[in-house]
């Protein structure tokens, strides 16, 4: 039964493969630094849709000349453009939009950094694509702002998140999977804050390689599962896992270097987008084992067959990911 309910989200694992890569899921990020009194340096980050800006565009408060920016420019990982504007009034409290993202299926981070106040964060949803400026923001803002980025990303993180599910088929003793993802946390806290503070510096494509390369592993692993022999991926996950987690660490690196972080507030935001990217693994996991649940109830078993085919499916998509990135070197 464990096993059917598995090849199903294989499928569909194998399913959205391509469409992984074909919608960007990155967030936007715009930054707004007030270089003088009436003067801001503005610099716009578009996530990129198969090869083009996404259709979205920020639009500053009526105040400011010009609101829109110049066309960007590709830097082979998203669409940037900067601009000088003149804002002859106080932006706080002047509302700033992000056109078109009610249409999408991203979040986008704004930053501002006023010269007499704190750097304020703002998260704009496709269902909160406008925004009034803040005069000041305390950390709990940025607190939550970061925890559900965290949440997100790991949702919506195709290859992070067919590792967990790798991780569901093949440990069956629910504390030790629970155990097993919270040291992949921990792993990935001690990376991430490693290079968010620079003593970290790795390349963006081989890490992404080992992460699809670490799928593999677990996949390979879940087909030797029934060999009866001693598996430490099996007996003790938690050890293979905090591994792991040292290099999804740098992939999540990568993701927030394009973010960015508040200056002022980096441990919070450390905090939170680790905590979040906890809770949605849980949550992925929640919802595998509630629909085992049901699974259970109205079908019948499946034997060591599926299992063993799911596991192909995993290790396939895992293997398309790595040819792809070990070829975009």
């Amino acid at each position: 039964m464990r096993a059917a309910i598995c090849l199903l989200f294989a499928l569909l694992f194998v399913w959205s493969a391509n469409f992984a890569t074909a919608h960007a899921l990155d967030p936007g990020y715009l930054e707004i630094r007030q270089i003088a009194s009436n003067t801001w340096s503005v610099h716009w980050r578009k996530p990129d849709v198969n090869g083009q800006p996404m259709a979205i565009d920020a639009i500053l408060p009526d105040g400011c000349t010009p609101t829109r920016g110049p066309d960007p420019v590709s830097d082979s990982r998203a669409w940037i453009s900067s601009w000088i504007v003149e804002c002859h009034a106080d932006i706080a409290g002047q509302p700033i939009a992000i056109e078109g993202l009610e249409t999408q299926r991203n979040d986008v981070l704004v930053r501002l950094h006023p010269l007499d106040a704190e750097p304020a964060t703002l998260r704009f949803t496709p269902d909160v694509s406008v925004q009034i400026i803040p005069s000041e923001q305390s950390t709990w803002s940025v607190f939550a702002a970061y925890s559900q980025l965290g949440f997100e990303h790991i949702l919506e993180g195709w290859d992070h998140l067919l590792f967990v599910f790798a991780l569901f088929v093949l440990v069956r003793d629910p504390w030790k999977l629970v155990g097993a993802v919270t040291a992949f946390t921990l792993a990935h806290s001690i990376t991430l804050a490693l290079a968010t503070i620079g003593v970290l510096n790795v390349p963006g494509p081989p890490v992404e390689a080992v992460i699809a390369l670490s799928i593999v592993f677990l996949a390979m692993e879940i087909v030797k599962g029934g060999e009866g022999r001693f598996r430490l991926s099996k007996q003790k996950p938690w050890i293979v896992c905090f591994g792991f987690g040292l290099l999804h660490g740098l992939g999540f690196a990568g993701a927030l270097a394009d973010i960015g972080l508040p200056s002022n507030d980096i441990p919070a935001a450390l905090l939170a987008f680790n905590l979040g990217v906890e809770a949605g693994q849980l949550s992925f996991i929640a919802a595998l084992t509630l629909l085992l649940a049901a699974w259970r109830l109205v079908a019948l078993p499946v034997g060591r067959n599926a299992t063993v085919l799911t596991a192909y499916g995993i290790g396939s998509v895992s293997m398309y990911w790595l040819i792809e990135r070990v070829s975009g070197f």
